[in-house]
């Protein structure tokens, strides 16, 4: 009778991590199908099904009425390059929250955010756009991880320690040479250009833009989708990491360069978009636990969800659109300090 009595809420709390799996997903659909229908030009949810499921069975097609080309044209590929941006940056920081084993942890704490932006920025100020400036955005992001891992690395070995400093002084230097940038931009062209991008939107999405961002945000996701099991035995002290048959330093980098081809890219397509990778993982850790087998799905159903409804707001609150980095600061500050409090209040009490 004690046995059944024990493991009672074992079975509860595993029926509702596992069952939070439908309903996330469930949301993700509705959120999607809500921000195609959003908008100015506002079309029914049901004639959305009806103009995808059409455009299955004749993919040759082109649209031709008004609302199919608003749904195929403007807003599908908007949603879809928000919901791969939201999943992207909320796994980046899941993983990297895991291998610091710190819930501060972000993806700006490597500087990849600060590259990017010192990269799409110097495009713009050159007068490039559109695939040059997803390069320089990526080559640049890149760029600061390798720098983290030049400075990070001392006598052959790189502690966390090292890492989380390193980044701190690479993301400063990056974000100074933002500043620079924007100090010699032209105050009435080039700068307002730049400051836009930086505070981060969708509203340029389109299909080409949506194939270039595929292949470094899937090639990261996969990735740590991959390590996710190493990722509980990265979340350990070095030492019984090691006594596992684990390379700390081998697989730590695997996750730093999953993160920055995910970060950067995005960074490259939308600006620099804070707060997901530092709120969604928690929000996730409170559905399904802190096994990364777990978490990192959780964590990219909820960051596209949640990123998605937040392009929504940004494009449908006002006349004008409102940048994305405002709204994730003005949500996601709040809303990580009572995730946070109730973090460090159930840890207190066990």
């Amino acid at each position: 009778m004690s046995i059944a009595v024990d493991q009672a809420p074992r079975r509860a709390r595993l029926a509702l991590r596992f069952g939070a799996f439908p309903v996330m997903t469930a949301g993700l659909v509705l959120a999607m199908l809500y921000s195609i229908s959003a908008g100015r030009f506002e079309v029914p949810m049901a004639r959305i099904v009806e103009i995808l499921w059409a455009r299955v069975w004749d993919f040759s097609g082109s649209p031709e009425t008004m609302d199919e080309r608003i749904v195929e044209l403007v807003r599908l590929p908007r949603v879809l390059l928000a919901a791969l941006s939201g999943a992207a940056l909320a796994v980046g920081g899941a993983a990297l929250q895991g291998v610091f084993r710190n819930p501060l942890v972000s993806p700006q704490v490597l500087g990849i955010s600060q590259g990017g932006a010192f990269g799409g920025a110097m495009a713009i100020l050159l007068g490039f756009h559109g695939v040059v400036l997803l390069g320089m955005s990526f080559v640049f992001g890149l760029a600061a991880l390798v720098l983290v891992g030049l400075l990070a690395r001392i006598n052959g070995r790189t502690e966390i320690l090292t890492v989380i400093l390193a980044g701190m002084v690479v993301g400063a230097f990056f974000a100074a040479l933002v500043s620079v940038l924007q100090f010699l931009a032209d105050p009435n062209s080039s700068l307002p250009a730049i400051v836009y991008w930086l505070m981060g939107s969708f509203s340029t999405a389109t299909w080409a833009r949506l194939g270039l961002a595929l292949p470094g945000m899937v090639l990261g996701l996969g990735i740590v989708w991959l390590l996710r099991y190493r990722l509980n035995l990265l979340a350990l002290e070095e030492t019984e990491a090691r006594s596992l048959g684990v390379n700390p330093d081998r697989e730590r980098w695997f996750i730093f360069i999953a993160a920055t081809m995910m970060t950067g890219t995005s960074v490259a397509v939308a600006g620099v978009i804070g707060w997901i990778g530092l709120v969604v993982p928690h929000a996730a850790r409170l559905i399904v636990g802190e096994d990364h087998r777990r978490l990192i799905p959780a964590s990219a159903l909820l960051g596209a969800a949640y990123l998605v409804l937040i392009d929504t707001l940004a494009r449908t609150l006002t006349a004008s659109e409102i940048p994305l980095s405002v709204l994730t600061a003005l949500i996601g500050a709040p809303v990580f300090a009572v995730l946070l409090r109730q973090h460090f209040k159930r840890a207190w009490q066990s």
